[in-house]
């Protein structure tokens, strides 16, 4: 028997042995060694898995790395898996994994391994402290005691460790233990002796306030040991991080030292003995509280003391020899001071407003625009840029004077001066469209024009050498940019530029082929797209077969261009644009475009599931980003070719739009693209804009193959669709989505929606009217809190207008839901009724009531008339609201009453009558046409016309007639227009007398009304109407001296529109 386990002895030696070569091989450098690894240690059962990996960890003989990965590995293991392999161990081996975790961390001597282990036991304990907050490992609370208190620096360090990675681990005994925690902090971080144990004390504690960010009795109570951590921060960037967390998650917890916080983060970043990383994560400490406690920090005088110093930051910039053959901007730029110090600017502009950042900045800017060295006046011009976004309104104003004074440098002596003028006009074309456009087109224009006449004159120098020995690629890049960026929102205002400009961004592309000037090239390719958008197709169409050409030989270059060319996103832009132009002729371009594109949109990106330690060994320079997902755990994700990916999305979508059934035949490859985006959760634009928005545009291109393919591909996308719906976070996303899907019900109709869907989708539009609801309940009480300022109103409206905005999507999916499905669908809505009452109710703020009423507008408009049986819950509330003092809630309210008289039936009679005098009280009000009324005044006539039309014996008709003649046309709401218009052609057709009065006295004033309408574009050709207004005018031409009367009242305007009409209905 003895030899028996003296052989199993060396068997499991040998398994050991085996195991550790398998560690040793998943560190392999070469990737075919480690993926075989990674398989083989994936078949090993959970339980094996840690008794190997405990085995190694206390193997004295082991290796440190083989150690170190074990190390890691057990703890990764603990946290992905610990549901399946843990309860399915004996107790024994339950508790002999606790025993040796602590005796390991007792013995190791290396302080790299203990730590580890120190994580893996921190682990461990997070997932056994059970669902009522008890701890199932008392032993390793009564070690961190024991060891806190230890003379061993090591038993100590590894104690701090623990709780700081998971100081949750009191669980309900927390408020038992609390002077014994906050007591073993302050020792630790007033121990002179040890500064890890300072800094891993100060991390510890900044964990514990994280963890405990809502509970505000226990912030105030530990809100004295800040001034022992920022003693610590001094040296430590482990430190500085914490401080950041703290800023963005607890800032409530620095309120009573806040200005101790802003001296420390402005003197730390104003030190230049440190590193740039600690002197940006000071300044991100500030930064970041301008965005999470604005009204906090718009009360400290500090604060003002923060801006010259990111300006500082800003002239941290290099002579830099090499810096005009750069093909764009370097990558280690982006860790720079002077990026930073920008994005700091841009950011806190936005966080604490225009008012408060511009009177602090202005004169700072202006010195530093004049100063003989480049690089303040290079930052003065990045600066100005920079607070566009933040500083709106205040900048509006003075735009003018900044313009002019930015032009100067367009013809600044230094080259970095000349591009970042370039940027900054680029930055403030976008950030003041229109104004800027109309305002300064000409003047921009001929500026930028100046600056690239300088560069590229004489011809020759486009090419490669003569651009770079002047140090003036970049600028060119910029000016083309900053073109395109004008020309872009000054659309037709730019035409007179066009034959300027055009032919010397010909010449680019033809000429600029060398590797350095591809940038410039993607750049120019873009800029001449942008110009052919602006200026229209007329103008553009001698030129665009010759751009064509271009693109297409570039195009059939591609397969030689290298993955990371920076032409291929300009090329998938310039694409879309070009099929704007060009329409359907577009159509035969598109077997050479879609092949890069798919590619393009197909990219996958490398994601990872990783918990906070793997985290600190990935940074966010190597192009990753990441989530918090909570609990220790975040998803991380790398950027690289995401913005390609965005793009290329929404280029799909842009030749789904443009080119309808002429897509048909890529309309399934795309949806099995797009479909899976509705759960991409980075990367905003690809969601904003490409998958959901695509979905009912492919559903129409899909049309032309048929019901049973368009039902096909509909069942494809709903489950995901709804699906999105319940669990997208961000606001603007969701409403996107929201928006697609209601437009898709509408095109598929009744039957798209099973039983399953109605469940679904009733639960989630029942949770997000709720949310609504608690929203508002949370702004009022942010409204009550001791920081409440202006600036945090504006906030709280933004966050409110957000609200809003999913609440009319809410209603948009009603309004497809009951269009599509009429009356059988009222049973399933009765689940949101209260909810609805709720937001008519008096006391709701007016946009609450606004949607609410025209919730029950669709009801009344598609469900009637079954509706009725609701009336006593909306009746009132439509009533009150007809003379409501908002114009929206009025109009919401009219429009009602219309839908009543036109669908409701019989039972609406009685309210029909008693509206009609308040309808009319609202039109002949004196301020009925002024610019915010008159969309809700326009409603209130067409309702009185449908009432007349609808439900005459509600009415007196013949008196009101003539004043309702006199309110038309409707110039504003074009949807109301053509009803009226419907009904004024009933009126003629049939003689109305009063309308045509005594001897047809009334058709000049007639024909005037048709004109109008006409050139209002409120009757369109397309309009059922419009063949029956044309024949009227048929009729009175037939009659000579009546026709010349009624031409002779119209002015050249109305006459075109008539004669317009008679040319195309």
């Amino acid at each position: 028997n003895l030899r028996r386990v003296r052989f199993l002895d060396l068997t499991a030696m040998a398994e050991q042995q085996q195991f550790y070569i398998l560690l040793g091989n998943l560190m392999s450098p070469d990737n075919d060694i480690r993926k075989q690894s990674e398989e083989a240690y994936d078949t090993i059962p959970g339980q094996t898995k840690i008794t190997f990996l405990l085995q190694a960890i206390r193997d004295a003989a082991c290796v440190e790395e083989v150690k170190t990965m074990a190390a890691v590995l057990l703890r990764r293991l603990l946290s992905s898996s610990f549901e399946e392999i843990y309860p399915g161990l004996t107790v024994d081996m339950q508790t002999a994994i606790k025993t040796e975790l602590v005796t390991s961390i007792q013995t190791e001597a290396s302080p790299n391994i203990r730590k580890k282990v120190a994580d893996i036991a921190a682990e461990l304990c997070r997932n056994l402290l059970d669902d009522d907050g008890n701890n199932q490992w008392p032993e390793l609370l009564k070690f961190l005691f024991d060891s806190v208190n230890s003379d061993n620096v090591g038993l100590r360090e590894a104690a701090l460790h623990i709780f700081w990675n998971f100081p949750g681990i009191f669980g309900n005994q927390q408020q038992h233990y609390m002077e014994v925690i906050k007591r073993m902090l302050v020792q630790c971080m007033q121990d002179q002796e040890n500064p890890q144990i300072r800094t891993l004390a100060a991390r510890a504690a900044a964990s514990f306030v994280l963890s405990n960010e809502g509970n505000t009795a226990l912030l105030k109570h530990f809100s004295d040991l800040l001034p022992g951590i920022f003693q610590i921060t001094n040296r430590y960037d482990s430190v500085l991080k914490s401080l950041v967390e703290i800023a963005d998650t607890a800032p409530k917890y620095l309120r009573p030292n806040l200005e101790a916080t802003l001296q420390l983060s402005l003197k730390l970043c104003a030190d230049t003995t440190l590193t740039n990383m600690q002197r940006q994560l000071a300044l991100e400490v500030i930064v970041t509280l301008s965005e999470t406690a604005a009204a906090m920090l718009r009360k400290h005088t500090a604060i003002v003391a923060s801006i010259p110093q990111m300006l500082a930051m800003m002239v941290d910039l290099e002579e830099d020899e090499e810096w005009s053959m750069a093909d764009e901007l370097e990558d280690d730029d982006f860790d720079s001071n002077a990026v930073a110090g920008e994005s700091a600017l841009d950011r806190m502009a936005c966080g604490l407003g225009g008012k408060m950042v511009l009177p602090m900045i202005k004169q700072h800017i202006m010195t530093m625009l004049q100063n003989p060295d480049w690089k303040y006046r290079h930052a003065g011009l990045m600066a100005l840029s920079a607070i566009g976004e933040g500083c709106h309104q205040q900048m509006e104003a003075i735009l003018n004077e900044i313009v002019s004074f930015l032009l100067l440098f367009c013809q600044d002596p230094h080259p970095r001066v000349r591009y970042a003028a370039c940027n900054a006009i680029g930055q403030m074309a976008t950030d003041f469209a229109p104004t800027f456009q109309k305002k300064f087109h000409d003047k921009v224009i001929s500026a930028l024009l100046q600056t690239m006449e300088d560069q590229t004159n004489p011809r020759v120098q486009a090419h490669a050498a003569a651009l770079i020995q002047k140090g003036t690629k970049l600028v060119l890049e910029q000016v083309v940019t900053s073109i395109a960026s004008v020309a872009d929102t000054a659309e037709e205002k730019f035409v007179p530029y066009y034959d300027l400009f055009m032919p010397s961004l010909k010449h680019i592309v033809e000429n600029a082929v060398q590797k350095e000037l591809r940038l410039l090239r993607g750049k120019t390719i873009e800029c001449i797209s942008l110009i052919g958008l602006a200026v229209g197709k007329d103008k553009f169409m001698p030129d665009a077969s010759a751009v064509m050409q271009l693109l297409l030989k570039t195009q059939t270059d591609f397969n030689d261009l290298e993955d990371d060319d920076p032409q291929i996103s300009y090329m998938i832009s310039a694409w879309a644009r070009m099929c704007k132009i060009l329409g359907k002729e577009f159509q035969q371009y598109l077997p050479v475009v879609m092949g890069p594109l798919m590619k393009t949109a197909s990219i996958k990106p490398e994601v990872a599931l990783l918990d906070t330690q793997d985290m600190e060994n990935m940074s966010e320079d190597d192009g990753w980003e990441f989530v918090n997902l909570g609990d220790q755990q975040s998803f991380g994700i790398k950027t690289a070719g995401l913005e390609e990916k965005a793009t290329a999305c929404q280029m799909l979508v842009c030749y789904a739009k443009e080119l309808k059934e002429g897509f048909v035949e890529y309309t399934e490859q795309v949806v099995k693209l797009m479909v899976p985006l509705l759960k991409f959760y980075f990367h905003d634009d690809i969601l904003l804009m490409g998958a959901p928005e695509s979905m009912p545009l492919l559903l129409e291109c899909a049309r032309v193959r048929g019901p049973d393919y368009l039902t096909q591909m509909w069942h494809f996308m709903c489950d995901a669709l709804i699906k999105a719906i319940g669990t997208e976070p961000d606001s603007d996303v969701l409403s996107e989505i929201m928006h697609s899907f209601a437009k898709c019900i509408e095109l598929m109709g009744e039957g798209c929606l099973n039983s399953e869907h109605f469940e679904e989708l009733g639960g989630i539009l029942k949770g997000k009217l709720e949310e609504h609801f608690k929203n508002q309940e949370l702004r009022q009480a942010k409204r009550q809190d001791e920081d409440y300022d202006e600036g945090m109103e504006e906030t709280l409206q933004d966050e409110d207008e957000n609200d809003v905005y999913i609440l009319t999507k809410v209603s948009d999916i009603l309004h497809s839901v009951f269009s599509s499905y009429k009356e059988q669908v009222l049973p399933w809505f009765e689940q949101l009724l209260q909810l609805i009452v709720q937001l008519v109710c008096p006391s709701r703020p007016w946009a609450d009531r606004q949607w609410g009423l025209c919730i029950f507008d669709d009801v009344v408009e598609h469900c009637s008339p079954s509706s009725f049986k609701y009336a006593e819950l909306f009746l009132r509330a439509m009533a009150l609201s007809l003379c409501d003092t908002s114009p929206e809630v009025r109009q919401a309210a009219a429009y009602g009453v219309g839908v009543m008289a036109q669908y409701g039936g019989e039972n609406y009679r009685p309210f029909c009558t008693e509206a009609l005098p308040t309808l009319l009280g609202v039109i002949h009000s004196p301020d009925a046409k002024v610019k915010e009324n008159v969309n809700a005044t326009e409603n209130c006539i067409s309702a009185v016309g449908k009432v007349m039309r609808f439900r005459p014996e509600c009415a007196n008709v013949n008196e009101i007639l003539p004043h309702w003649l006199s309110w038309l046309p409707l110039n504003e709401d074009k949807e109301e227009a053509v009803h009226t218009f419907d009904f004024l052609c009933d009126l003629i057709e049939s003689n109305n007398p009063i309308v045509l009065g005594p001897d047809n006295a009334n058709l000049p004033k007639i024909f005037q009304i048709i004109a109008e309408g006409v050139a209002n574009e409120s009757v369109k050709s397309e309009d059922a109407c419009s063949k029956r207004l044309a024949n009227v005018i048929r009729q009175v031409q037939g009659s000579g001296g009546l026709w010349t009367q009624c031409v002779a009242m119209l002015n050249e305007t109305q006459q075109k529109a008539i004669q317009d009409l008679l040319n195309t209905a």
